[in-house]
């Protein structure tokens, strides 16, 4: 199969049946072969029954009905496992990502030889409350990641060779974060395509607000934190651990000198203070490290949901 096309979707009823037209059309035009994997992200409006009638008219539509809603990143986590083709599409299924992008992305990942390319929306329709949070995502995302060459980490319009998703993990909210998390495991030729950005057409958008700005930023502030000590956590806890009981260390020898030169009480001198918390501080981060080697990857079940149907 030449091309997945992988649409996360929350309530978008309105413009899946018109989407999904529009991929048939350039799908047809360049005589792909191709699949389009929905993922109902717990939507409560008609979406599933949409999916349902179009897969009952084109053999080419699947679909993944979510019984509640998990976010982004779990739909896309699905999505990729059950991918099928060459080139993994993915996009949104608002109508402001054109499908029209589809044959020069997949020209990339085949001829070019891109792992991953991403779109770069650079005249957006969106309300500065969604635009201002993105550019500054962006510049950090940039500078954390190393990866200087892409403008919008966040498109939702993007291509992968398929095998990127299959060896990537995708959860929580990382879908902002995807190209690094593809950095980070090998795939290291990224590039980027200017994309056509259109207005959306129905309904209003599902991720607006200044929370996207403070949960962006955590999720970067992980993932730095995950890539460089997520296998070595002893590191960097026990480098602070070490460095607090050395200090600590440091305060006792200060006050013995000075009880056994009768200069001082040893209750009454502030390092008496330094020295205990200071001690306990050590061993607990050191404890801390331990614990964390432990549990360095998490739980077997973190990418567990719930699925009710599948096509």
């Amino acid at each position: 199969m030449d091309i997945s096309v992988v649409i996360p979707l929350y309530n978008e009823e309105e413009s899946i049946g018109e989407l999904y037209q529009w991929i048939e059309r350039v799908m047809a035009e360049h005589q792909f072969s191709y699949e389009v994997i929905f993922i109902s992200d717990g939507s409560t409006d008609r979406s599933w029954e949409i999916i349902e009638e179009l897969h009952r008219q084109s053999p080419c539509v699947k679909g993944i009905k979510f019984r509640r809603n998990y976010g982004k990143s779990p739909a896309l986590y699905c999505g990729f496992a059950d991918a099928q083709g060459d080139v993994v599409i993915t996009m949104d299924a608002d109508l402001q990502d054109s499908p029209d992008e589809i044959p020069e992305l997949y020209r990339m990942i085949k001829e070019e030889k891109y792992d991953l390319v991403s779109g770069y929306k650079q005249k957006r329709y969106d309300p500065i409350s969604k635009t201002l949070p993105t550019k500054l995502f962006n510049a950090t995302a940039r500078k954390v990641s190393g990866i200087k060459n892409l403008h919008d980490f966040n498109c939702g319009l993007k291509a992968y060779r398929r095998d990127v998703v299959k060896n990537i993990e995708v959860y929580g909210e990382m879908h902002r974060y995807i190209p690094y998390l593809a950095k980070n495991a090998g795939f290291d030729r990224i590039g980027e395509k200017v994309v056509h950005h259109q207005a959306r057409k129905y309904g209003t958008s599902k991720f607006m607000g200044w929370n996207r700005f403070v949960n962006g930023y955590l999720d970067l502030l992980t993932l730095w934190f995950l890539s460089t000590f997520g296998k070595k956590p002893m590191h960097v806890f026990g480098f602070l651990g070490s460095l607090m009981f050395f200090i600590g260390f440091i305060a006792v020898v200060v006050l013995v000198i000075g009880k056994l030169m009768g200069k001082m009480y040893i209750t009454s001198s502030p390092f008496f203070y330094v020295a205990l918390t200071m001690m306990i501080l050590g061993t607990q981060l050191f404890l801390a490290g331990f614990v964390a080697d432990l549990v360095s990857r998490s739980s077997a079940n973190r990418n567990d949901y719930q699925i009710e149907e599948k096509i």
